[in-house]
């Protein structure tokens, strides 16, 4: 039996499979980590100092940062994880960003007191508080840098899926239909049965209620307008301001339906919905 060798074609197949993968991600996080704990254990110490007469290679650092920094990847892709499936899922806006961010560095400092402490008992048997500080806050320092350059690019996917790939998949008795948010005028109730209003008009009636598609779709394009309308920003064309500081939306005219002619916004949601409609 005879073998051929790969052909150039075989072989850039494989590397933009492998580059495509997640495995290429993390390969990629952990170069970044090796080189970072090099480059930062040789700057720390005189005797480290690439070039010193008395250099000698600081295994003890380099072994402890790499350790660190891969309890810090746990701790962040962990988190990465929860809010993914909690609240990137829904929605992705600068504030589930920041408290992603925030919580993820507050477990870090959990984590790094502890691990600092035994790694100073078992290496010297010292614990000097000041450096203990200050190595805290470099490693936090750090670890926003790298956390934001690392998670950027999945934060930025999440978002564009959120708005523009997502889909809500509506069951009808034996029928279950899949519409894209964009193809999803509004939402609304009658008669205690929840229908969605396709962006050409057509209605199709669904087993939701309204609170439970509220918690399911995303916020950023759906607004609860009152107890019987969900509304896609994209849908609205009109906003009248009306009596007593409420007011009226007018969507499409492609979207023809009685039900939904006339929708008022209350004057104590009307500062929210103006909110939601310009962001």
């Amino acid at each position: 039996m005879s073998t051929k060798p790969p052909t150039k074609n075989t072989l850039k197949m494989t590397w933009q499979t492998f580059i495509s993968s997640s495995s290429w991600r993390w390969f990629k996080k952990v170069t970044v980590l090796i080189i970072f704990s090099l480059v930062i254990n040789h700057l720390a110490e005189r005797e480290s100092f690439p070039g010193s007469d008395s250099y000698s290679f600081p295994i003890v650092g380099f072994l402890a940062s790499i350790v660190l920094c891969i309890l810090i990847g746990i701790i962040t892709e962990v988190n990465f994880q929860y809010y993914k499936k909690k609240h990137f899922s829904k929605k992705v806006e600068m504030a589930t960003i920041a408290w992603f961010m925030a919580s993820t560095l507050g477990y870090i400092t959990l984590m790094y007191i502890p691990v600092n402490f035994i790694f100073s008992l078992v290496v010297d048997g010292q614990i000097e508080f000041y450096y203990l500080l200050i190595g805290l806050l470099i490693t936090l320092l750090l670890s926003f840098i790298l956390i934001g350059l690392s998670y950027a690019q999945d934060v930025y996917n999440l978002y564009k899926s959120s708005l523009k790939d997502a889909v809500v998949t509506i069951e009808s008795g034996a029928k279950t239909t899949k519409l894209a948010y964009e193809n999803i005028a509004c939402f609304y109730s009658e008669n205690k049965v929840v229908f969605a209003v396709k962006t050409d008009g057509t209605t199709i009636s669904t087993d939701f209620i309204l609170n439970e598609l509220e918690e399911k779709i995303n916020n950023q394009l759906f607004y609860r307008a009152n107890r019987q309308i969900i509304v896609h920003k994209d849908a609205v064309e009109e906003i009248e301001k009306i009596e007593n500081g409420k007011l009226r939306i007018q969507l499409k005219a492609a979207i023809e339906n009685d039900a939904i002619k006339e929708i008022n916004i209350s004057r104590y949601k009307r500062k929210e919905f103006m909110n939601w409609f310009q962001s």
